[in-house]
């Protein structure tokens, strides 16, 4: 079984679901002929025709509206948005329409879409090509919000998402499209939606995070041990619903935590986590929490992004102060 990247695992889910489910289609800008600006649906269009992979005008709010209106009829769409900076038009579809239907026809009706995005920096964009605002959507309620860090979790919480009966917005690090390799079988088998996949076990303090920071947090982690210091590291996945237990869990082990997200501080996913944590978790504490972000401005062009995205440095430094 030949090893294949994050972006190559996007593809083959995609190219599962469309083979045994003949209610699923996908549309976008430039997925079809083309196969994806970054080539998540390279070859789909050849093999499934174009009324199964679809491409469409520029017209981001229009591509939300148009995935709504299927699932309430029967279809299950996987509408992409090309750049998550160009997401913020489907708002008024996602908001007030996708997360509102089941409400709204009292259970009769569902929506199950799933609206994939690139995010995050990196890899040196221009503006709205780089954004980390997952924490927009996850204060939506009736909205899920995965986001996976690896091939196999890209493809088992990919497939997950295409089968929920509700809305999910699915965003794809692009810095880690093609970093690392690993045999993903493609045999169907989906991930859990909605917990946490604890990838290293420590005794000694908890980092949490998800995404591209994964691996910056996982190297960290190996420094750590080299000074004799256990971290666990929990990949969040799911960021709405958010496993909370399975980080309480942690952290009554550890004593000590440490959240790692490429997005702005304030008011991101990781405040939640730690709110949650001091409500739920004060007294397993050992030392305060700390939060390594990205900071509250503009994601800067490519000459100063690594300033802005969280380094091992930062992480480790943020370790070494609650391990203090």
């Amino acid at each position: 079984m030949p090893a294949i990247t994050l972006a190559e695992a996007v593809t083959q889910a995609l190219a599962y679901e469309l083979e045994h489910d003949p209610s699923v289609i996908i549309f976008g800008e430039d997925v079809g002929a083309n196969g994806g600006v970054f080539r998540t649906t390279v070859g789909l269009q050849e093999k499934f025709g174009a009324d199964r992979v679809r491409d469409t005008p520029l017209a981001e709010n229009m591509i939300a509206g148009l995935a709504v209106g299927m699932s309430a009829h029967g279809m299950k769409p996987v509408a992409e948005i090309q750049f998550m900076g160009f997401i913020y038009s489907t708002f008024d579809q996602i908001v007030s329409h996708a997360t509102r239907l089941r409400n709204r026809t009292c259970g009769r009706l569902s929506c199950p879409m799933v609206i994939r995005a690139p995010f995050g920096g990196g890899i040196h964009a221009p503006e709205h090509h780089s954004e980390s605002t997952e924490a927009l959507f996850a204060h939506i309620p009736g909205l899920r919000v995965v986001i996976p860090s690896s091939p196999a979790r890209a493809y088992g919480l990919l497939l997950a998402s295409i089968r929920d009966p509700d809305p999910v917005i699915f965003l794809e690090p692009k810095r880690i499209y093609r970093k690392v390799k690993e045999e993903v079988p493609d045999d169907g088998e989906a991930y859990p939606l909605d917990v946490c996949y604890t990838l290293r076990e420590g005794s000694d303090i908890t980092f949490v995070t998800w995404g591209a920071m994964v691996h910056e947090t996982m190297e960290a982690a190996d420094k750590l041990e080299q000074q004799g210091v256990l971290a666990e590291v929990i990949d969040v996945a799911t960021i709405k619903p958010l496993d909370i237990d399975t980080i309480l869990e942690s952290v009554e082990k550890t004593g000590r935590l440490v959240i790692v997200h490429e997005a702005a501080k304030t008011c991101g996913v990781g405040a939640e986590i730690a709110a949650l944590v001091a409500e739920k978790g004060l007294t397993f504490l050992l030392a305060p929490i700390k939060r390594v972000t990205g900071y509250d401005t503009i994601m800067p062009l490519f000459r100063l992004e690594n300033e802005y995205m969280p380094s091992v440095e930062r992480i480790l430094k943020a370790a070494h102060e609650v391990l203090e």
